[in-house]
């Protein structure tokens, strides 16, 4: 008895003698973002933060069971397009974009181990990134979001996050879609590539100027952006007789109210769209097809406006590439009312 109680008195002193290095400290990794920032990271994430919905969206795809909580918490129409367990996520705001509705303060009460940010990278989002991080302790990364990188976006978030199996199946996915876009598009003539306006809102007259990213899948879709001529930037407000004088040939719209009037409106009138009724609403549940948010979930956008645009060279079923994009990327089987309702609109008619 007394040569055992020896024996752990001595290893308890070996323990002591022992220098304490918080697994806080070593258990980090040092990740280089897309912003060229050096940023140290846990080794093991349990907890990821979406800066602004894109990251939210990918979030979502690529590992749901780590997301703190939505930007904006889904409504009820979506939530039938977001698997079970995800739905009543609380919602945390947002700390990029226009309308940033997240502050310091809900940014610890989430208790995240990281914080991803998808889409655009510049000096302003670097500096954004590193100011939340200095106030929080919190890793703050930034990751870039262009659509004709989408594959390498996805593959960046996964090795991030330690979710390389999900994240190359996603990226495969992205991959062979925007290649067999690209080999439809090289068959379809110059001449024969629409004239596109995009309208937002419940008037139809916000668009996307040149380079705008909400305005990507039209470029990879090869038609051409009627608004381009109105300058480069992101957003901006037009008139109806600027959309008269650019007199476009197809139109596409989020707003289902606009899709419901702009045929019947007479300050429309005499537009080639309307004439030929080509206006299109991109489905919208759970998330935008076409840029809201500007994010993975374009995906789905490029293949619907490949067989809308050029029906005569892409031959593709847009009820199964829907079910498959849903269950892969999102989670869920989509019944066929689901997709009656998804898709009304998305391929003319109102």
């Amino acid at each position: 008895m007394v040569r055992r109680c020896l024996w752990l008195a001595f290893s308890f002193v070996l323990l002591l003698a022992i220098p304490f290095v918080p697994s806080a400290v070593a258990q980090t990794r040092s990740v280089v973002d897309d912003a060229g920032r050096t940023v140290e990271i846990p080794e093991q994430i349990e907890r990821v933060m979406a800066a602004g919905p894109p990251a939210a969206v990918l979030l979502y795809a690529l590992a749901p069971d780590r997301m703190v909580g939505w930007v904006t918490a889904p409504n009820e129409r979506a939530r039938q397009f977001i698997a079970e367990p995800y739905r009543d996520l609380p919602e945390h705001g947002r700390l990029t974009g226009r309308g940033g509705t997240a502050n310091i303060e809900a940014v610890l009460a989430m208790q995240p181990d990281v914080i991803i940010d998808v889409g655009t990278v510049d000096d302003t989002y670097a500096s954004l990134a590193d100011r939340v991080q200095e106030q929080t302790g919190i890793p703050y990364l930034l990751i870039a979001g262009r659509f004709a990188d989408t594959a390498q976006t996805i593959r960046k978030a996964g090795e991030v996050l330690g979710e390389g199996e999900t994240a190359e199946r996603l990226a495969g996915y992205a991959e062979a879609s925007l290649a067999r876009l690209e080999t439809a598009i090289a068959a379809v003539p110059q001449d024969e590539r629409p004239r596109v306006y995009y309208g937002r809102g419940p008037d139809g007259l916000e668009t996307g100027l040149a380079g705008s990213i909400n305005m990507e899948v039209l470029d990879a879709v090869g038609a051409v952006n009627v608004a381009a001529s109105a300058g480069a930037g992101g957003l901006a407000n037009v008139s109806v007789e600027q959309v008269l004088s650019w007199n476009p040939d197809v139109i596409l719209t989020l707003d289902p109210a606009f899709h419901r009037s702009v045929g019947a409106n007479p300050l429309w009138a005499g537009i080639a769209a309307v004439e030929t009724g080509r206006i299109y609403r991109a489905p919208t549940l759970p998330f935008g097809w076409f840029d809201t948010p500007p994010g993975v979930n374009r995906l789905m956008s490029a293949a619907w406006l490949a067989g809308i645009l050029y029906p005569d060279h892409v031959d593709m079923d847009l009820r199964a590439e829907t079910r498959d994009f849903y269950r892969l990327f999102y989670h869920v089987e989509v019944d066929d009312a689901q997709l009656d309702a998804l898709l009304a609109g998305a391929q003319g008619g109102s």
